[in-house]
């Protein structure tokens, strides 16, 4: 069977329900403070029992749930999905350029390269930008992103 005839229709990324979304920020976010914006507050994070930030893998509850495509970040806060129970809570407070270009969940790839692979999946990754700059604020770039 052959698919001459097939013409492939363009994909629309709109959302079903119009989202009004802010002009775009080009603020320099840190990849620190990126790590900070995953939507989870750990209350106790040291050995004194302190209400404090983990600075390391921690986030604060008064900072917004980010993610970043291509060094570009969008607060997703308003989608439980990227929640701390949601299904793509994973890609939050990262940079998960390779995981959305190859369609993984996997924590090893959420990370910022991408350049390196096939076209296929960077124009996966062109399409997963198209779709979240429809639907999320961009608020800033991350600071010396080198994905870009």
């Amino acid at each position: 069977m052959s698919d001459k005839g097939h013409v492939e229709e363009p994909k629309n990324f709109a959302p079903k329900t119009p989202v009004n979304l802010d002009p775009p920020k080009d603020d320099p976010i840190t990849y620190e403070e990126l790590s900070k914006c995953d939507g989870v507050f750990r209350p106790y994070a040291n050995e004194h029992r302190l209400p404090v930030l983990n600075f390391s893998t921690g986030s604060d509850p008064s900072k917004p749930t980010l993610v970043a495509i291509k060094g570009t970040v969008f607060d997703v806060s308003g989608n439980d999905a990227y929640g701390p129970k949601g299904q793509y809570h994973i890609f939050a407070g990262k940079d998960p350029s390779r995981a959305l270009a190859t369609s993984s969940l996997k924590p090893e790839d959420c990370v910022p390269e991408w350049n390196d692979l096939d076209d296929k999946y960077q124009t996966v990754l062109g399409e997963w930008f198209t779709f979240f700059s429809k639907r999320y604020n961009i608020v800033g770039k991350v600071q010396g992103a080198t994905n870009k």
